[in-house]
């Protein structure tokens, strides 16, 4: 069993006696515990969410996209998969690398100094050599999650400015960052309700039952607070 740090321990004594929080409530708590006991650098605040779906079923599959109000903090590194005129239109769009063939091989090379990967529809038989190396890191580029694509200066813009994709893994949980413990609770706030909001639209058609089984904030360093799911379902 991990042990639990000394730090921790000292965030986790600063937390009020109480077993489930409001969002506001929650972002409040983190950011003060996170202040008494302050980390090197700026934490980045997460929130997950475990659905009651079936992850085996490719039709309760949860996958999307969202652009959160307040970005999240962070400026992803893109990598944009393209050629000719379009290769310059993403530069100019302000893609950190662009290439094809070239890349293939940097990344076959353990090359992966990158967050985010785009690519034009034609070049996805190019990219599509990379799927054991990039599916498992979650950084293939899919239609579903916006990121094949021809309109590439509107791709780069919207996750330049804070688009986040979101997805469940093999036990159901969608875990996505959502600012850092540096931005003002009312904003944590703002981002969390877009999420949550997005998520619920989300919903598969085939999933029966609780949808939203249970709801965790936490910091990278801090405790992971509850948040009252009921509370949430009441609003929406």
């Amino acid at each position: 069993m991990a042990k639990t740090s000394k730090k921790m321990k000292q965030r986790l004594a600063k937390l009020p006696d109480v077993q489930m929080y409001s969002p506001e409530e929650a972002f409040k708590a983190l950011k003060e515990t996170a202040e008494a006991v302050p980390r090197k650098f700026d934490e980045t605040v997460e929130a997950y969410f475990r659905l009651g779906i079936d992850p085996k079923k490719a039709e309760q599959q949860v996958r999307n996209t969202i652009v959160l109000p307040n970005g999240t903090g962070k400026t992803p590194r893109i990598l944009v998969f393209a050629a000719g005129d379009k290769a310059m239109e993403a530069e100019k769009a302000g893609a950190d690398f662009v290439g094809g063939e070239d890349m293939v091989e940097k990344i076959n090379g353990g090359w992966l100094d990158f967050d985010l990967a785009i690519s034009t529809p034609d070049m996805m038989r190019v990219v599509g050599k990379l799927g054991k190396v990039l599916g498992p890191r979650g950084l293939m580029p899919n239609p579903k999650s916006g990121t094949v694509t021809f309109d590439l200066k509107g791709a780069v813009d919207e996750f330049k400015k804070g688009k986040v994709e979101y997805r469940n893994d093999k036990f159901g949980i969608v875990a996505v960052p959502i600012g850092k413990i540096s931005f003002d609770a009312q904003k944590l706030a703002e981002n969390f309700s877009a999420l949550y909001g997005a998520i619920i639209k989300s919903r598969p058609s085939s999933a029966k039952g609780q949808y939203i089984k249970s709801v965790y904030v936490s910091s990278t360093m801090g405790p992971g607070l509850k948040v009252d799911a009921g509370a949430l379902s009441t609003a929406k």
